[in-house]
């Protein structure tokens, strides 16, 4: 039996002008497991990932075909409410985007533009619940007033899942998340994504193959921007169904 979808893409194609960036591209997503996909670079994976919550959107000249269904709900159709969209499909980017607020305020920033709380002993909870999550509180608590970017990399890294968390999304997209972190932050961000797992439904995009061969319950290939396979993380990795994914892991090309 198959997992329950909560991202599924049908036929999906996407044009950057005349660049065809998404070819015929079918994924299934499974809820509550995280999803890596690999590739090498230009491959498509961070614009696929994009189309998730339509980020692709603010770029010019782009077109997109096809469906791409969160529960079932078509998002690409016309009167799909986008920030209602990135709020419950939230998004990490590759470096840490703090903003040069106060710890408290980068929190408090999403809470206000989408108009969740209000009273001040809401947003304090919602702000300690995000960090409990992320494991920052007992270090940062009293240090909330802090200007953000005093924070390690990997401290940015976990605040800005933290931020994302506290809209209450249910999806979680991760590009290239741990790239500019050292090897000990990027196992501990590994480590945390395999806890927020249990409640979200997270997909990750890196080049890293051991990432991806680590953290994920499902892998999906890319090549050329189409998807060459997509199975079980342990079946893509010690047995694929294609050469040409055979090829990439074994490092004959990429």
């Amino acid at each position: 039996m198959e997992p329950q979808a909560k991202i599924e893409t049908k036929d999906l194609n996407l044009f950057y002008g005349t660049f065809h960036a998404l070819t015929d591209v079918n994924i299934r997503i499974p809820a509550r497991a995280v999803t890596a996909i690999i590739g090498p670079s230009g491959c498509g994976k961070s614009t696929l990932l994009r189309c998730f919550n339509r980020m692709n959107d603010l770029v010019e000249h782009t077109q997109v075909t096809g469906r791409i269904a969160i529960d079932d709900q078509n998002i690409l159709e016309p009167q799909t409410d986008l920030i209602a969209l990135r709020r419950k499909v939230g998004m990490v980017f590759q470096r840490p985007n703090v903003f040069s607020l106060s710890i408290y305020n980068n929190l408090k920033f999403g809470l206000r533009i989408h108009g969740m709380l209000s009273r001040r002993n809401e947003i304090r909870q919602s702000v300690r619940t995000g960090l409990e999550q992320v494991g920052l509180w007992d270090d940062l608590k009293d240090k909330l007033s802090a200007n953000a970017h005093t924070l390690t990399l990997e401290q940015q890294q976990r605040l800005c899942i933290a931020r994302v968390l506290i809209l209450r999304p249910d999806i979680i997209l991760l590009d290239e998340p741990c790239s500019a972190l050292d090897p000990i932050a990027t196992l501990r961000v590994e480590e945390l994504l395999r806890v927020l797992c249990k409640d979200y439904t997270l997909v990750i995009v890196t080049h890293n193959m051991q990432q991806a061969a680590r953290v994920s319950d499902f892998t999906g290939f890319m090549y050329l921007g189409r998807l060459v396979e997509f199975a079980d993380t342990q079946k893509i990795f010690t047995n694929p169904a294609e050469q040409l994914t055979e090829d990439y892991i074994r490092g004959s090309f990429g």
